[in-house]
């Protein structure tokens, strides 16, 4: 990039910053749950008029998508697509800060406050750079990213990567892991798909001294707790990362009571799909099979979930290259995969996409709490960073 034009982006970050804090704090305090993001949506889509940008609202519900022509537009001109969430989760905020969420039960625990912040502070200055543009930017603000099936999957039927088409496309996550100021980026695959099992077991009840006239739904759910995880350990192609995690297992009996149900919850989430639809048809016959064996009943159900996100190799070293020009090497770093999921997926099996992380961490400051955390906060210089992340990303 010519230095007078990332001069005058860096001027005109230190010009909008303090009002882009303001909408992140605005938006922190008003916080809505997925597909509900009624006000969050009418708070963009007023800050977008004001910006003279055009663009459409309640796509898929309530998503918003804006449109920065470039110099020289066609209407048949490929652009270049920028994404943020609006939705919040439902976790009560332990933090005491004037931005505080107002809505009880409510926070914006993983970020999204800051990405959307940060989206309308990268669309004010492409806007007053638009000159500067080889595509048009297409502004992607998404609905109910933490819950299935995914905003991006609604908006993708939606016709969002069309009418411009969408050539590639990138996107930003809050990073508490790092600090304030530092970028991380991984070239291929980095999130894996994610699935919910769910599984109910009919036993017989009965007295716990008398076991024999029992079927212990415990005693079925252990072991398929315990088999489920050994099985796909054994089949599984050892360059295939995957993980199968129960995180919960109830059954309502008591010392000497022997419960007719039993349920388990838990998450599978691995990097390939072929694999992944194996996994599913395994686990199916090993529920069958612990039934017949202890002549009860289990009913396995698998709820798919995102797929897995693979970053396009080019153009994330295209953008590492980019960073570490411009935020200085030391300030950008090699990301490991991470078995979390992300419905930026969804974007990533349609186009070439660059998913990369924000540091926004303080630990002098004590701002170092995981995201999802009642007490997840950030240092507010990352929004800077940000921009200017997703400033560069755009005129790539």
């Amino acid at each position: 990039m010519k230095h007078n034009l990332n001069s005058l982006i860096l001027s005109k970050i230190e010009s909008i910053y303090p009002r882009i804090v303001g909408y992140r704090e605005y938006l922190h305090q008003h916080p809505e749950l997925s597909f509900e993001e009624f006000k969050t949506m009418e708070f963009v889509a007023e800050k977008l008029a004001q910006l003279g940008i055009p663009f459409e609202k309640e796509v898929a519900g309530t998503g918003i998508v804006g449109v920065i022509k470039a110099n020289h537009h066609a209407e048949n001109q490929s652009c270049i697509g920028l994404r943020a969430d609006l939705d919040a989760l439902p976790i009560q905020e332990e933090n005491e800060v004037e931005y505080k969420s107002i809505n009880d039960g409510i926070m914006h625990a993983c970020g999204h406050d800051v990405h959307t912040s940060v989206l309308l502070g990268a669309a004010e200055i492409l806007n007053e750079i638009k000159e500067n543009l080889s595509q048009p930017i297409k502004l992607i603000f998404q609905p109910g990213e933490e819950t299935n099936p995914g905003g991006a999957s609604l908006m993708i039927k939606a016709g969002v990567l069309e009418n411009p088409k969408v050539e590639k496309m990138y996107g930003l996550h809050v990073f508490p892991e790092f600090e304030a100021g530092h970028l991380g980026l991984r070239p291929g695959l980095y999130m894996a798909s994610s699935d919910e099992i769910h599984v109910s077991i009919q036993g017989i009840g009965g007295h716990g001294a008398l076991p024999e006239k029992c079927v212990n739904p415990l005693m079925m759910g252990a072991k398929f707790v315990l088999e489920a995880k050994e099985l796909l350990a054994l089949i599984c192609p050892s360059e295939i990362p995957h993980v199968l995690t129960f995180g919960r297992f109830e059954a309502l009996g008591s010392t000497n009571v022997v419960p007719s149900t039993c349920e388990l919850k838990g998450t599978f989430r691995t990097m390939n799909e072929e694999w992944r639809a194996l996994a599913h048809e395994k686990l199916l016959e090993l529920a069958e099979k612990i039934a017949d064996e202890f002549k009860g009943k289990i009913n396995l159900k698998i709820s798919k979930g995102y797929p897995f996100l693979k970053n396009d190799e080019t153009l994330t070293t295209q953008l590492t290259e980019n960073f570490e020009f411009h935020f200085g090497k030391d300030f950008v770093h090699a990301l490991p995969i991470r078995m979390t999921a992300e419905d930026f997926a969804f974007y990533s099996q349609k186009i070439p996409v660059v998913f990369f992380r924000l540091g926004v961490a303080n630990n002098e400051k004590g701002i170092n709490y995981g995201v999802h955390h009642p007490k997840f906060d950030i240092d507010a210089n990352a929004i800077k960073t940000g921009i200017h992340a997703m400033v560069l990303a755009a005129l790539q």
